[in-house]
């Protein structure tokens, strides 16, 4: 009997399978492509019809955090929304490589406990079970996991080998620095700006001084705090009021000033390694015993002889002062002003910054309780700056794993802050809090200064409890930076034409429909 008489009753169902693609940017083996193929052919051969497509291109495996794809697969089947029985990952490594394999574990179980099968293309066990199946298992996630460790290590001896030789080992130049791209001989190729990288593995970035009024300003503030005496925060001040702003383009602050009396670069050092945060886990601050140095590499800015000086005063008004000066301190600020945070701290006159009162006592509450001070309330507003911050993340989440779901593609980069979409437009997303101003109505106030740069604003509204979101400002960014620097509830109609009760819009926006195929 052929297939073309074989009745219906005898031909093999095919059962609906989804895959899951995961790439970040360790090797071409490994290519959503690559994946993809590896995936068709096994179902061809089990039988299977590919009937979603759940991707994370581009992302860690190391935790399910910034994993949309993930994410949303684990939803639509714990949900009951998922329409098939099957999910092919090309390998274990690819569906992640947790450092604790319990984790990994944990989400394969809860998608068979939906009565949904994970299953390997690539792995030489079959994902049935068994005792041998679940050994084998347990060793490749251990592997997984272990490679990421191997990774970070080799990266950080390539990078630290690197510092030593006197290149830069990341981050911003500094004020008053430039970092240099030089070729593989080291010769100099252009001065990088601002979010710009190399694109040659064997480039690589020194750091020279940068221009003149710069360099400058950076030995003024030495001098400043050597020979008159001033403090950071009264440094600032004067450089605010010359109308000078920090290499972000904003005011100076005690911190930022402090930052550049601390820094060794401006003697020609580069030190290294000061804080970790490797394979995603909590930041350590290392022991000096732990930096990776490299000395007299940079062209100094300032003398030895000045900058010991500043050192010598720093550690002096920092560390030898005794407690119940520092507690006098703040209660003295606390009568002349009637409430204390750490902003009202660090621009206060004569009064130590508020890292410093946290370092001594512990906490800035523990300082807060030794004088007899309430700082619940400042406590609270962190609370919802938090959740503020949590509600932004995971609006992004949902929106890139929406647009991920229209066929789009969106690309969130933490550094600039910005999303960009299917590569042709790009997106600012911040919260605008509910506050409500002395007459009783509310307010939105928000950071104009974050919408600079991308072509399309949007603004999460909060309702008063800021924990629901109220609407969205969904809108060309020049619009919103023309607005005033908070939202009413009546904006006029020209600004509220741009209010969203979803991010709907912006899926729309970034819609792509599959070509035809006799296209």
């Amino acid at each position: 009997m052929d297939k073309a008489t074989t009745p219906p009753e005898f031909e093999r169902r095919r059962a609906r399978a989804a895959q899951y693609l995961r790439m970040s940017t360790e090797r071409q083996i490994y290519s959503i492509d690559n994946q993809r193929d590896a995936i068709r052919n096994y179902a061809e051969v089990m039988g299977y019809d590919i009937v979603a497509t759940y991707e994370d291109p581009g992302r860690s495996g190391l935790s399910i955090l910034g994993r949309p794809g993930l994410k949303r697969l684990i939803e639509d089947i714990e949900s009951r929304r998922a329409d098939f029985e099957t999910v092919v990952v090309y390998d274990v490594s690819r569906w992640g490589r947790f450092q604790n394999t319990d984790e990994s574990a944990s989400y394969e179980y809860r998608c068979q406990r939906a009565g949904v099968r994970i299953e390997f293309c690539a792995e030489l066990f079959v994902n049935d079970g068994s005792i041998g199946s679940d050994v084998l298992k347990a060793i490749k996630r251990s592997m997984a996991a272990e490679y990421s460790r191997m990774l970070s290590n080799r990266v950080f001896a390539g990078q630290s080998r690197i510092v030593k030789l006197g290149f830069s080992g990341g981050g911003p130049a500094g004020y008053g620095l430039r970092r240099l791209l030089v070729d593989g001989s080291g010769n100099p190729k252009a001065i990088l700006h601002r979010d710009e990288r190399k694109g040659l593995a064997s480039d690589r970035v020194v750091l020279v001084p940068g221009p003149e009024n710069e360099v400058s300003t950076v030995r003024w503030i030495f001098n400043q705090f050597v020979k008159k005496g001033k403090t950071a925060v009264e440094i600032a001040s004067a450089l605010n009021a010359r109308r000078l702003v920090t290499e972000f383009g904003r005011p100076w602050t005690g911190a930022c000033v402090g930052t550049i009396l601390a820094s060794e670069k401006y003697v020609g050092n580069i030190v290294w390694n000061r804080i970790s945060h490797r394979l995603l886990q909590n930041r350590l601050r290392n022991p000096p015993s732990a930096f990776v140095r490299a000395d007299n590499v940079i062209e100094p800015l300032v003398t030895r002889a000045l900058f010991d000086r500043a050192q010598a005063i720093r550690r002096a008004r920092t560390y030898l002062r005794p407690d119940e000066e520092l507690l006098a301190d703040l209660t003295k600020l606390l009568k002349e002003r009637g409430r204390l945070s750490s902003p009202i701290i660090d621009a206060a006159p004569g009064c130590h910054s508020a890292s410093i009162y946290a370092h001594r006592f512990g906490s800035m509450n523990a300082a807060y309780q030794l004088i007899g001070y309430d700082g619940s309330a400042n406590y609270r507003k962190l609370d919802i700056r938090r959740r503020l911050i949590q509600i932004r993340q995971q609006t992004i989440e949902n929106l890139m794993s929406d647009i991920d779901g229209v066929g789009g593609s969106a690309l969130y980069d933490p550094q600039t802050k910005i999303m960009r979409v299917n590569d042709e437009f790009s997106v600012a997303i911040w919260t605008a809090q509910y506050r409500m101003n002395g007459t009783g109505f509310p307010r939105w106030p928000f950071w104009k200064r974050g919408l600079i740069g991308p072509e399309v604003t949007i603004l999460i509204r909060m309702e008063s409890d800021n924990q629901t979101v109220r609407d969205f400002l969904i809108a060309p960014a020049h619009e919103a930076q023309s607005a005033l620097h908070m939202l009413k509830a009546d904006n006029g109609v020209r600004l509220d034409a741009f209010l969203f009760a979803s991010l709907d819009p912006v899926v729309e926006m970034a819609r792509r429909e599959p070509m035809p195929a006799n296209i």
